[in-house]
């Protein structure tokens, strides 16, 4: 098996203790390569590089052209090793490899989109009448530290790390450990193309008591982005919040999906299946309540349940898989599985899907649960939906906001007014309208209630990872 280590200071490394950590192939349930397992000494010294090379080292001073190079030269290589990156998340948490290759192409995209967006960024000026001129900067922050999750691994790592780094900031990456490979690889490949040794530095290991403890509470941490949990991210909160350190938490969420009766029906069971199948359902945007008016009720999910069953079930390898056997691990096997019992269901029942072969959960649709059961309360995070019946817009607008989460939501109508309004009154950050899981790089991204703090995108990015500076000038000496 492949040995893959943290990337500190320019250099592949074990730990220093030399711990390591099997990484387990969820599909196979067998580990397929050892992981350096890092602990307290591993992230105190990643910061210490970060650090370093942001106090006296050239990224911070080279100038947005310089970096914009070397971060398309970074593009320019994950092109060339896209089978492999897309094959490492596939093994590590049993992704399907057309998903899995669709998430590098989002990732080269993020790389050259921050690069370009950072070049490209303009800044204020504030023409003043007294015989003065003033004007903002966009000044680095320092270190930043990433933490991303285990369902979109290079994805969502290349989303937090790569506008910090447009910026003139350094890094230091903990990706999830379960899914710790693409990030070692896009590591060496940062190496290849040139960065500067201490920016990108990048720690495996454990959350609590271990690497991700030891950065979100290091005060050589200027800021700190995390996407996961959201009991963790008020752990971090809590942690951050004795240094004064900003945070970025890209939390849970329990999505609304609304089918009203007007919609292109063949275009919403699409998206709906979408919505909570791609990825085995392990996405926090997933449409896991489903809304459905009552005049189209029985037809939408007559086609519903037929497209659920007819998802390719298979080795996540096969180019022909729509849909894992496997979720990412056996604890979040267990987490979802326990879902499917009569005590979560509270009454509701399961239309199709269910249990599957080892770690598996099939596509499931759950009908008939009342409003306070657990399926429709709690992030499950699994390929598990379930399905109400609505009659009015305003009924539908306030079982969709009846949520702690506010991550995202969705609408399927063809009337303009509907959309706009339902959209307006809808409490969420993000709601597409007649579509699921398209972006614009540019826009904010983010959610509100237990769905997160902050937003993150384009200049969202920019605000988060720059330090805004006023100067003010005199021009001229009788004003």
């Amino acid at each position: 098996m492949q040995f893959y280590g943290h990337i500190i200071n320019g250099e592949e490394v074990p730990s220093l203790d030399g711990a390591t950590m099997p990484d387990i192939d969820p599909y196979t349930r067998e580990p397929w390569a050892t992981i350096a397992c890092g602990g307290k000494a591993d992230a105190d010294r990643a910061v210490a590089a970060a650090r370093e090379a942001f106090d006296h080292g050239p990224w911070p001073r080279m100038g947005f052209e310089k970096r914009q190079q070397l971060m398309h030269r970074l593009a320019d290589l994950m092109e060339e090793h896209r089978d492999e990156l897309a094959m490492a998340d596939t093994r590590d948490m049993a992704k399907p490899i057309t998903q899995a290759q669709h998430d590098v192409t989002r990732s080269i995209l993020n790389v050259r989109f921050f690069a370009d967006h950072a070049r490209q960024s303009t800044s204020d000026t504030y023409p003043m009448d007294s015989g003065h001129h003033a004007y903002s900067r966009w000044e680095p922050v320092g270190v930043a530290v990433a933490i991303s999750p285990w369902n979109f691994p290079l994805m969502l790592g290349t989303w937090k790390v790569m506008p910090a780094l447009a910026w003139g900031n350094t890094v230091v990456w903990k990706p999830a450990e379960d899914t710790p490979v693409s990030a070692t690889i896009l590591g060496r490949l940062a190496i290849e193309a040139g960065f500067p040794p201490g920016v990108l530095n990048i720690v495996h290991g454990y959350g609590p008591d271990s690497a991700g403890s030891a950065l979100t509470e290091n005060p050589d941490v200027d800021r700190i982005t995390f996407t996961g949990e959201s009991g963790t991210g008020k752990i971090i909160s809590g942690v951050a919040a004795r240094n004064l350190t900003p945070v970025s938490l890209e939390l849970g969420g329990k999505g609304a999906n609304i089918i009203f009766d007007d919609a292109d029906l063949d275009n919403a069971v699409h998206w709906a299946v979408e919505a909570i199948f791609r990825n085995a359902g392990q996405v926090c945007l997933a449409g896991s309540r489903l809304y459905v008016q009552s005049g189209i009720f029985d037809e939408f999910m007559t086609r519903y349940k037929a497209a659920a069953e007819a998802l390719v079930i298979g080795d996540p390898k096969d180019p022909a898989t729509q849909f894992s056997p496997a979720l990412a691990s056996e604890e979040h096997f267990t987490k979802v599985a326990g879902y499917l019992g009569t005590e979560s269901l509270g009454g509701g029942r399961i239309l199709t899907g269910g249990l599957g072969e080892g770690w598996g959960v099939r596509p499931t649709i759950i009908t008939d649960a009342p409003a306070d059961a657990r399926v429709i309360k709690e992030e499950i995070f699994g390929p598990v939906t379930v399905a109400t019946r609505f009659d009015t817009e305003a009924e539908a607008v306030a079982l969709a906001n009846d949520t702690r989460y506010g991550l995202n939501a969705m609408v399927f109508t063809e009337n303009l007014s509907r959309a706009h309004r339902a959209a307006a009154r809808l409490k969420a950050g993000t709601v597409w309208v007649n579509c699921f899981f398209i972006r614009d790089l540019r826009a904010p991204f983010g959610g509100v209630g237990d769905s997160g703090v902050g937003r993150e995108g384009g200049n969202f990015s920019r605000e988060f990872f720059t330090e805004p500076k006023a100067v003010v000038m005199q021009i001229d000496q009788e004003g």
